[in-house]
């Protein structure tokens, strides 16, 4: 009688996740196809798609997984003791990318192109990403109002345009445009900060 064919089970999914952006760390976004994902943690290219749908959605969920590590430091760095300044510089500092090709900023980058003819569902998520930072964001500028060392300002209003400026420097520099140096950026924006919020500017 033939022995029964052993399966060898499939890595979790977070794990596909991962390799999935050690790919693009590695690689390159380019070269992340399913036949090379699947070659990388044990699975054929059907297995993917049997869990993941398309690419769109494999990169939608890597983007999700790498978003939670980053919330879950965002969080860390927001909650610790120091000046809301200098919880705002940090914020400032895990929001811009660390130079060119950064694979998370990569990974958005593309998630932000394929999202023009993407379904509502995966816009719904995009958007879920985007308002975490942003909440973020209101309530430490909120905070800084309520102790003192922001002046009279409306959170929400400029939370949405120093994202739109943070959003318009880290393009600049996950894309490598010259000129646009990760330390120049930084001290671009701790400029607009100290003109901007500080009370005693």
């Amino acid at each position: 009688m033939t022995p029964a064919r052993r399966r060898t089970p499939a890595p979790p999914r977070e794990d596909v996740l991962a390799a999935a952006m050690e790919m693009i760390a590695e690689l390159g976004l380019e070269k992340l196809t399913m036949a090379a994902l699947g070659r990388e943690v044990g699975m054929s290219s059907g297995h993917l798609l049997y869990y993941f749908h398309s690419k769109d959605e494999l990169l939608l969920r890597t983007l999700e997984w790498s978003e939670g590590r980053l919330g879950a430091e965002r969080g860390r760095l927001l909650t610790r003791t120091a000046t809301v300044r200098e919880r705002l510089d940090a914020y400032v500092d895990l929001y811009v990318p660390d130079g060119h090709r950064d694979p998370h900023w990569t990974l958005w980058l593309e998630v932000w192109n394929r999202s023009q003819n993407a379904p509502a569902d995966a816009r719904d998520r995009q958007a879920a990403i985007e308002g975490a930072w942003h909440r973020d964001l209101v309530a430490l500028l909120a905070e800084g109002v309520s102790r003192g060392e922001f002046r009279p300002i409306d959170p929400d209003r400029v939370a949405a345009r120093l994202r739109a400026l943070l959003d318009g420097f880290s393009i600049h520099v996950a894309i490598g445009l010259r000129g646009a140096d990760r330390a120049q950026i930084l001290g671009h924006v701790r400029e607009f900060l100290d003109e901007n919020l500080l009370a005693d500017a």
